[in-house]
């Protein structure tokens, strides 16, 4: 995902709907198969990863419109050292940019972030399914 600014994030509902949310992310720079994002506690994904972490990646644009492969992954949700450490990833991608939608959810009063990390799966053997893939 080196050099992309969007990943589109698929989590699954369910009924193993998947539900596709462009997002900001920022690579690891020690490992390059994990990546952190930032969301509200409340979001959708968020209640959807906390049911389960099986999740699919792609780079896209800021409209979500897919430009490369997708990746089966899982994700958890994070906070202490690991959010800060995203947290701190994500500001300096995304400067200023990111500075000013911090500034304008502190007048909405959204305070609430969760940290996702997102960590890619290890290809599976021939024959079996990825074990990052959607659930049944």
């Amino acid at each position: 995902m080196s050099g992309k600014r969007y990943l589109n994030l698929e989590t699954f509902r369910r009924n193993g709907q998947g539900v596709r949310t462009p997002v900001w992310f920022a690579a690891d720079p020690e490992d390059d198969a994990t990546l952190y994002v930032y969301s509200t506690s409340q979001s959708g994904k968020a209640k959807r990863l906390r049911r389960g972490g099986a999740v699919r990646v792609a780079p896209c644009n800021a409209r979500g419109t897919v430009t490369g492969p997708w990746i089966d992954a899982r994700a958890s949700i994070v906070d202490g050292a690991a959010f800060r450490h995203g947290m701190q990833l994500i500001n300096r991608k995304y400067r200023p940019w990111k500075q000013i939608l911090d500034l304008l959810a502190r007048f909405r009063r959204q305070d609430g972030r969760i940290g996702i990390v997102i960590r890619r799966q290890d290809v599976a053997s021939p024959g079996q399914a990825p074990a990052g893939s959607r659930p049944p």
